[in-house]
């Protein structure tokens, strides 16, 4: 086995070969092997353990275990202590779900603290089995049918071409010593009942069902990466990237494919969203429908629906500029006010105003219903939202306009318009140029 591991490191991680490797380690089985295997083909490891107080003196005795093992291959070690339960009550988690938060945290504390590159788990092929066997019996997309990955991002899992019964021979093997958690014993839990009870069953019945089982994920990851590139193909059919991380959606285009839910859901479901027949209905809705997932945001704007980020926003704040103020940053860039001798290049970032028909201090806001300027250029006032609607503004391009305002009076729609009524005039003594950047 140990040089079945290195070979495949070589083949399918050959970057972790001089790199600084951190072996997340509980002190079981997998982790002690995983930790060996790295020990004995000369890569430079250090080994980490939590201690997450969740079974008394026998977590103790994992902490000083793994301890000892850190200390006899000479190793760096890396132990820290978490009151899982109270964290767990906290935030609303369940143990599990909180004992990985605290973990993966820690874990990339040292990696920035320490200077390691990578954390290694000893996830194997049997952990591959129980979570697709979890995710099947909790309904899911083949996304959840393609097993752990074995690499994410600074995580690998080296271990997963390995069975549980591998890793076994080659620890009594080669002496290797490990620590028992009792809690894996209980059947409570979901993954011990399939790992102990279910999985046997199906082992029983095919004796090369593992492996039939790696073969299957195979054919999963070769759809999967199908469908990937068919979506992908779609997105830069009728996806529009715009402005302000705003994402245009072509109705039309949508409604040339069949079945339009199944395109939105592939389309859509990476930005968190779940209500897809809502979704669908919302081709059809009157302009201004919404729908949020918890960190996006999907609108409906005429033949469009468009999508973007939702981020805080507070509608009545209003920044004050004095005249001794050069620069002032607003939610969509920093404002900068600069006295200038002649005139250059206007463009929507830029205007120039005449200094001496200023108010201070200078007001930045949000606009409202009944705001109206003269637009420069024009003859006459106009109403905000008349000049939206003529300009074909989207519900969330209007929500994200401010203006800057002389008390009352709007110099600028902030990268829209100027007013006439601070023009430049061949009167104009102070020239002062306002952009935003």
């Amino acid at each position: 086995m140990k040089q079945k591991f290195k070979d495949h490191i070589k083949n399918r991680l050959p970057f972790l070969q001089k790199k600084k490797l951190l072996i997340a380690s509980s002190g079981g089985l997998d982790s002690m092997v995983l930790t060996h295997l790295c020990y004995l083909n000369n890569y430079e490891i250090g080994i980490a353990h939590c201690n997450f107080k969740l079974r008394g003196t026998e977590s103790d005795k994992d902490e000083i275990f793994v301890s000892k093992v850190a200390e006899e291959l000479d190793v760096p070690f890396f132990v820290t202590n978490f009151e899982t339960n109270s964290y767990a009550k906290e935030n609303k988690l369940s143990i599990q779900m909180a004992a990985r938060g605290l973990r993966y945290k820690w874990f990339e504390e040292i990696l920035i603290n320490q200077k390691y590159d990578y954390v290694l788990t000893a996830h194997h092929k049997d952990d591959n089995l129980e979570t697709f066997l979890i995710n099947l019996s909790r309904g899911t997309g083949i996304d959840g049918l393609t097993g752990i990955p074995e690499i994410n991002g600074i995580y690998m899992r080296p271990l997963l071409p390995f069975s549980r019964n591998q890793i076994h021979e080659f620890a009594i093997k080669n002496n290797i010593d490990w620590r028992e958690d009792s809690s894996n014993s209980d059947t409570k839990y979901l993954r011990n009942k399939l790992r102990h009870q279910v999985i046997p069953e199906l082992t029983s019945i095919n004796p090369n069902f593992l492996n039939n089982f790696e073969n299957t994920l195979d054919y999963l990851k070769h759809a999967q990466a199908f469908i990937r590139s068919q979506v992908y193909l779609i997105r830069k059919e009728v996806f529009e990237y715009g402005e302000l991380d705003t994402i245009k959606i072509a109705i039309h285009k949508l409604q040339k494919y069949n079945d339009p839910k199944k395109y939105l859901y592939f389309l859509l479901k990476e930005y968190g969203f779940t209500a897809w027949d809502d979704i669908v209905k919302m081709l059809n809705a009157q302009s201004g429908k919404q729908i949020f997932s918890s960190t996006h945001r999907l609108v409906k704007n005429r033949e469009y629906l468009l999508l973007c980020p939702i981020v805080e926003d507070v509608p009545d704040r209003i920044y004050h500029i004095p005249e001794e103020e050069n620069m002032i940053m607003i939610p969509s860039g920093m404002i900068h006010l600069k006295e200038v001798s002649d005139l250059s290049n206007t463009d929507f970032k830029t205007i120039y105003v005449d200094k001496e028909t200023l108010k201070y201090p200078l007001i930045v806001r949000k606009w409202k219903e009944g705001d109206y300027f003269y637009p420069l250029g024009m003859k006459g006032k106009k109403k905000l939202s008349k000049y939206f609607k003529d300009e074909k503004l989207s519900l969330l391009a209007k929500e994200r306009v401010w203006l800057l305002c002389s008390g009352e009076d709007i110099i600028w729609i902030i990268n829209y318009r100027a007013d006439n009524r601070f023009k430049i005039s061949p009167k104009t003594k102070q020239l002062l140029k306002v952009t935003i950047t």
